[in-house]
């Protein structure tokens, strides 16, 4: 559905342009942005790279791993229908320390296989369970300490201070999380007086 709104756009933009004789601004515009494109991504790759280099290096120090054990008890508690030792959890884990870290393109595989692991748990349902709502509000707002993606952005629109954006990006996320997290719960013990199934 997404892809067809995109194409219809397109295609919207394009007869528009057509009609009024702009189509050199918009051949214009799509070169531009194409040049852009290839800009930030190369901009994005090195950033990311580096971030992901040095998780690699946390990884093999142990270090996420003892990230992974200091989070386990908060995750447990967000988590209650969660068995303690089921794959979920590494899973979710691992995506709120990638997310914390900016780094969104490394933390939505492990976000994927977060919800593999969740639906197995309710039963291959289409009815999404209390543990995959509560996973998607966290994962959407997500605390971020390092914005990785925003800063290489800001680099290479060669911003004069690209980590400035660190101690804001630090409040917003926090009080969005803490948001989500109250939300899904007030809905959860709203549906649980009303007698509604967990």
């Amino acid at each position: 559905m997404v892809n067809l709104i995109w194409v219809a756009m397109a295609i919207i933009g394009i007869v528009f342009a057509m009609i009024n004789g702009t189509m050199n601004e918009v051949n214009e515009a799509i070169f531009k942005s194409a040049k852009e494109a290839v800009t930030i991504s190369i901009g994005m790759i090195s950033i990311l790279v580096f971030w992901l280099g040095l998780m690699k290096i946390a990884e093999e120090a142990g270090l996420l791993e003892r990230l992974a054990t200091f989070f386990k008890p908060l995750v447990r508690r967000l988590f209650p229908e969660v068995p303690a030792n089921h794959p979920a959890l590494g899973y979710i884990v691992s995506n709120m320390i990638a997310n914390m870290f900016g780094l969104g393109n490394a933390a939505t595989p492990m976000g994927i296989k977060a919800m593999e692991e969740l639906k197995k748990l309710n039963g291959h349902k289409d009815e999404a369970s209390r543990s995959m709502v509560t996973f998607l509000a966290i994962n959407t707002s997500s605390i971020t300490l390092i914005p990785a993606t925003v800063i290489s952005i800001r680099m290479t629109y060669d911003s004069a201070s690209p980590g400035e954006i660190i101690g804001t990006t630090l409040v917003a996320s926090t009080i969005s999380t803490v948001g989500a997290i109250f939300i899904d719960r007030y809905y959860y013990w709203k549906r649980m007086r009303k007698g509604g199934k967990r």
